[in-house]
């Protein structure tokens, strides 16, 4: 609820020292001083370029009367007929406190270097009085120009028009009301040749855009009265920023130099909210002009004449609480106080968020590493990492990371089905020609295997897997379709009997053990190939994985590429390894002669002879009713296969023999494959590819190749420099904010 003001009849004084200025009572809606206090601290220290700051910023075109409107409103008396508007943002802040002073200091642009902010903070000024600040105040501007670097006739040395930096004057005292305005430089649309060029009036521009674009900020849209405010550019961007005009405040000045009654009649329509209404309304006030005497110690005879202009018609019909330097500066007061009410809570809140997502970033850039022992310790706690996520997926652990809820990380569990695959296809398709069953038909049973297992193409597109890993070219051999690739063929009695035929030398009896060597080489023709393509799938594997996993575990890209650029040598060998271990582990069983110890084999060739026995009697047995079974007569058993050639003999024995050392052959062979090829040279031994990026591989490396690595670029040393003043800048505003 508003509650109208007369405008005052008399003019209130303060203490001598401080000069004569108006000191309207507070209007008792006021926030707590203390809050106020610390939005203060919180700008000075620039935390508004992290935090939006609830914030009042008089705004508005040059020569609009902005600097005479803040004189007005805060009794510091801006010096005359400088030789440009204002070259700076001022902020200007009236603080309650026992010891009556002005303190003139400068915040740093948050852009500048650590130098220049040294340099810029050193300035302080103190002050005992307005009167003192009056006298003193063109040599002070003088002395800021030169810290800032402002060219003017007495600092030619400079080399800026407009600055960043903030000038501070703070006005402190036991009758002071809190109070903090900025004011910007004033924008202007045309260029002065040898004093503002494009380039200046585009920072202005966006100076006074970087202040009024938060939703915190109190826009002081400053207007000459005399001019058509539709003119002003500063209203339109005001609209900008704000179009409802919820937070912009118009303050209408220079009404003494309104003459036409229609030009009056327009002002008034304005303040009164007919035209161009605006949330907060405007307002109409009579600065200091050019004429006044400077040397007035105190402001009663401008206020007098601001008294004696507002009872003049059209002004006295306007609602006095729109009228006045004492009516604006008292609901400058109760805006900001409302803005700071309503933005404390939030500034705590977003001060917390913003920190916490500070941190972490700072700690997905890992420690600094800097030195030669930071890049062995960052990279040894990658590497740790790195091993960890390893066991466990050795281990089937996949419990204890999030890489693993993506299953193709799931390394064993790949792996096992891969040799699973593996171990069916070598049982259906592995041999080149069929066994003959009991029927004298082509019988490659030996328990159910799934069709699926046995055509199950693990890397169904060869050529796609070439173009995403070039690097593993000349290592792996894919196969695009190895169900066609690996038929097994069916006329196993006349290849035995074509090979026996070719290879028969002078043996009563028997054959030649060259020929069952012979022929186990003919019937593992398949076995190399096959293997190198299920090796080749476990290697395609685990270089996913721990690209994968390096790429988990490392805090950028730099850092992955070039970890992996310098493992990727290592990691080829040893996948290498692997491969020529599974070949000579096929160059062993195809190559020496077939043997084994194992028991299996006995009895798998006395098995496959009584099956011939038995075959042979079938059609000689008939049915028992005594015995319930079936029975052949003893003379019959004793001539079962007495009427066959030596030549059947030999084959059959030739088939029996290598179909039974064939079965124990690939057990074998498939076993050895996994223990010693996959599990051993791929998979957990010494010096698998998974056990390469380790902290003794960090250990190892010399201090270039730490560098090359570890090094932090220049990008991320800037970044983890502005992440760790983040983090400390809002550490202290939670602290202020407490």
């Amino acid at each position: 609820m508003k509650v109208k003001r007369s405008l005052p009849e008399t003019t209130t004084e303060t203490p001598s020292t401080m000069g004569s200025e108006i000191k309207p009572p507070a209007s008792g809606i006021l926030t707590s001083p203390d809050r106020l206090r610390k939005i203060d601290q919180l700008r000075e220290k620039n935390i508004d370029v992290i935090l939006p700051l609830p914030t009042l910023v008089a705004v508005g075109d040059q020569s609009s009367g902005k600097s005479s409107l803040l004189e007005s409103v805060t009794g510091i008396p801006f010096p005359r007929g400088q030789e440009l508007c204002t070259r700076y943002a001022t902020q200007i802040t009236h603080r309650r406190d026992p010891e009556v002073q002005i303190i003139i200091s400068i915040i740093p642009a948050p852009q500048s270097t650590e130098v220049e902010k040294a340099t810029l903070r050193s300035y302080r000024k103190e002050l005992s009085s307005t009167t003192e600040l009056r006298d003193q105040f063109a040599k002070i501007l003088d002395e800021v120009n030169v810290y800032m670097k402002i060219k003017t006739d007495k600092n030619p040395e400079g080399d800026k028009t407009f600055s960043r930096d903030i000038l501070k004057i703070e006005k402190c005292g036991p009758t002071e009301d809190y109070l903090t305005v900025i004011d910007v430089p004033g924008i202007f649309r045309l260029t002065s040749k040898g004093q503002t060029t494009e380039s200046d009036r585009n920072l202005v521009r966006d100076m006074v855009t970087g202040f009024i674009k938060d939703k915190r900020t109190i826009i002081l849209a400053v207007l000459p009265a005399n001019v058509d405010v539709m003119t002003q550019e500063i209203l339109a961007l005001a609209e900008q920023y704000d179009p409802d005009g919820e937070r912009t405040l118009g303050v209408l000045t220079k009404p003494d130099l309104v003459i036409e009654r229609s030009a009056k009649e327009a002002v008034c329509n304005l303040v009164a909210g007919r035209k161009k209404a605006l949330n907060l309304g405007y307002y109409l006030v009579k600065n200091r002009g050019g004429d006044d005497d400077d040397d007035s110690n105190d402001d009663s005879g401008i206020r007098r004449k601001e008294r004696d202009l507002f009872q003049q018609s059209p002004w006295c019909n306007l609602p006095q609480e729109r009228v006045g330097v004492a009516a604006l500066r008292e609901r400058l007061q109760d805006l900001l106080g409302e803005i700071t009410d309503k933005a404390y809570p939030e500034l705590r809140s977003e001060a917390r968020k913003k920190l916490a997502e500070a941190r972490e970033q700072q700690d997905a850039l890992g420690p600094p590493r800097q030195t030669e022992r930071e890049q062995q310790q960052y990279l040894a706690q990658i590497a740790a990492k790195f091993q960890a996520i390893s066991r466990a997926a050795l281990e089937a652990n996949y419990s204890g990371h999030s890489a693993f809820d993506k299953h193709s990380l799931r390394l064993i569990t790949q792996v096992a089905s891969i040799i699973d695959t593996f171990n069916s296809r070598m049982r259906q398709k592995g041999h080149t020609y069929s066994f003959v069953g009991k029927s004298g038909k082509a019988d490659d049973s030996e328990g159910e295997v799934s069709e699926d297992d046995v055509n199950k193409n693990t890397t169904a597109n060869a050529k796609k897997v070439r173009r995403a890993f070039p690097e593993l070219e000349r290592i792996i051999n894919m196969v695009e379709e190895p169900s066609t690739e690996f038929t097994v063929l069916e006329d196993n009695s006349d290849w035995i009997r074509n090979m026996y035929h070719e290879s028969r030398g002078i043996e009563l009896g028997t054959f030649s053990p060259i020929i069952l060597a012979s022929a186990f080489r003919d019937q593992t023709t398949k076995w190399s190939l096959m293997t190198e393509h299920h090796i080749s799938d476990i290697i395609l594997n685990i270089h996913k994985f721990i690209l994968s996993i390096l790429q988990i575990v490392c805090s950028d890209s730099k850092l992955f590429e070039a970890i992996k650029s310098i493992l990727m040598d290592d990691l080829l060998a040893r996948y290498a390894n692997g491969m020529d271990y599974a070949k000579f582990l096929v160059q062993v069983e195809r190559e020496k002669k077939p043997y084994t110890v194992n028991h299996y084999f006995s009895s798998n060739l006395q098995k496959a002879r009584g099956d011939r026995v038995a075959q042979a009697l079938d059609s000689k047995s008939y049915w028992d009713d005594h015995s319930g079974t079936y029975v052949v007569k003893y003379d019959h058993i004793k001539t079962a296969i007495s009427n066959k050639s030596n030549q059947e003999h030999a084959q059959e024995d030739i088939h029996d023999i290598l179909r039974s050392y064939y079965k124990v052959a690939r057990k074998r062979f498939v076993d050895n494959v996994w223990l010693y090829a996959v599990d051993h040279h791929l998979l957990s031994g010494p010096n698998s590819p998974l056990t390469l990026f380790s902290e003794q591989w960090v250990l190892g490396l010399d201090e270039d190749s730490l560098n090359a690595i570890a090094g932090e670029s220049r990008s991320t040393r800037d970044k983890r420099k502005e992440l760790t003043k983040k983090i400390a800048d809002l550490e202290e505003a939670l602290r202020i904010l407490k």
